[in-house]
């Protein structure tokens, strides 16, 4: 098959990637899934070159992947301070290069101030999943201690992970 119809063939079969169809995560994703050097270093004028690294590590790793890594690494950052060994090690597994992962992460945040995010990525970017069992169960909700040596000096916490918007539980009716 001659080069100009295997090009052909590619642009149709691929589906198109913008990347104001991402969210900063899935940039961040992407990123780090992409041939960018782990210790590049953004300059003035590298716009295209960076566009060009989340297009092709969105690619690489297909459109699902990528949301539910994302969604994945959200689910991390809102509980790093509370994660548990489980999830510690899922993340680990998922993204082993943290540096890889950390300057990434800053690279996609530049791109917000470039590019800007489509409403649909904005509404994909609330998903939040969580790899490996939580603290709350699953509830939305955990016990928190403010001083070790005071074991009483504790409250429920909102999960970020199951209740981000920290919806407290109400009865059915309210009675006057």
């Amino acid at each position: 098959m001659p080069a100009t119809l295997v090009a052909e063939h590619v642009a149709q079969t691929t589906p198109a990637v913008r990347v104001s169809d991402l969210s900063n995560a899935e940039r961040a994703v992407a990123l780090y899934a992409s041939d960018k050097p782990t210790k590049y270093a953004y300059k003035r004028g590298d716009e295209a070159q960076v566009e060009a690294w989340i297009v092709q590590g969105a690619l690489r790793m297909g459109l699902e992947d990528l949301y539910q890594s994302a969604a994945f690494l959200r689910g991390y950052r809102m509980l790093s301070h509370v994660a548990t060994s489980e999830q510690k090690n899922a993340h680990r597994a998922r993204f082993p290069q943290a540096a890889r992962l950390n300057r990434a992460e800053s690279l996609a945040s530049l791109t917000l101030l470039m590019i800007e995010v489509s409403d649909t990525a904005v509404q994909r970017n609330s998903h939040v999943q969580v790899e490996g069992a939580c603290l709350c169960g699953g509830t939305g909700w955990s016990e928190f201690c403010f001083d070790p040596d005071e074991p009483t000096d504790s409250a429920l916490v909102a999960c970020p992970g199951h209740n981000p918007k920290g919806r407290m539980p109400t009865p059915g009716r309210v009675y006057a």
